[in-house]
């Protein structure tokens, strides 16, 4: 059995593996932390050897008086209700990447700390700028024409949100760039583009309202408890308040960047 501790945003997470090829697959995409002598944040307990690989992204969902229960058919997540502790069994690296996803996702939101957005976020002169959109839309091709930039994300952005100030953290949730090209780094958020490929670079301001509304299907979460729900509203609320969001319409290179920074 191999421990193994890792920080994610602010957090701790101590994870616990017997199997060492689901042990590589962690090592190769989270940063090792030192071990700490108090209590770590989030404890998990990883097992191989569960369900049968990826067939579609459903999700039923089991809640009982203690515990609360994820199952797709390639992973199953069995999670305390305040998301602190967890075991979770995978098929295969897939599987383990979206379990951990949603597991951190579910904590986060739970704990009023932050979100987990669907997006691409590079960090420029000290200032984060995320990139969101559609299917398609080039969040990982604005962050590859974002080099030598830092990135801090490709896929799935770690977004801590206080009534003041909104702060991007570097993200272990890559889908196709490395994580160590923006390590030990977070950032202040600077702003949100909506991303559009487009003939000509060209930016369009959104009103708060319509902001919410195309931000509403990008934030990584199972809809299962009203009262959650009501927090991730509240978090996008205060998200959207402190940042400005625009639509920009890119061509495919970096001279974008020259109406963002």
């Amino acid at each position: 059995m191999e421990l193994f501790y890792t920080q994610i945003g602010e957090h701790v997470i101590h994870l616990i593996c017997q199997s060492e090829a689901l042990m590589g697959i962690i090592r190769k995409n989270f940063q090792a932390a030192d071990p700490i002598v108090s209590k770590p944040d989030l404890v998990i307990y990883i097992k191989g050897g569960y369900g049968i690989p990826f067939v579609d992204y459903y999700v039923e969902i089991t809640k009982e008086v203690d515990s609360i229960s994820f199952r797709r058919a390639d992973y199953l997540i069995e999670a305390e209700l305040d998301y602190r502790y967890a075991v979770i069994s995978v098929n295969n690296e897939l599987a383990l990447k979206h379990a951990l996803m949603n597991m951190y996702s579910s904590y986060v939101v739970h704990h009023k700390w932050g979100l987990l957005i669907h997006s691409s976020c590079v960090m420029d002169k000290g200032r984060a700028y995320l990139f969101a959109g559609h299917s398609g839309a080039g969040k990982s091709t604005a962050a590859k024409l974002s080099m030598p930039r830092n990135l801090l994300s490709d896929e799935a952005t770690v977004v801590k949100i206080t009534p003041d100030k909104v702060t991007i953290f570097n993200s272990p949730f890559r889908s196709e760039l490395d994580r160590t090209t923006g390590a030990e780094e977070n950032s202040p958020l600077a702003g949100i583009y909506l991303l559009n490929q487009a003939v000509d670079n060209h930016i369009v301001p959104l009103s708060k309202s319509s902001g919410f509304l195309h931000l509403m299907d990008k934030v990584f979460y199972w809809s299962h408890s009203p009262e959650e729900i009501r927090d991730i509203l509240q978090l996008l609320q205060q998200l959207v308040n402190s940042v400005s969001i625009c639509e920009l319409h890119f061509q495919k290179n970096d001279t974008f960047w020259e109406l963002i920074s």
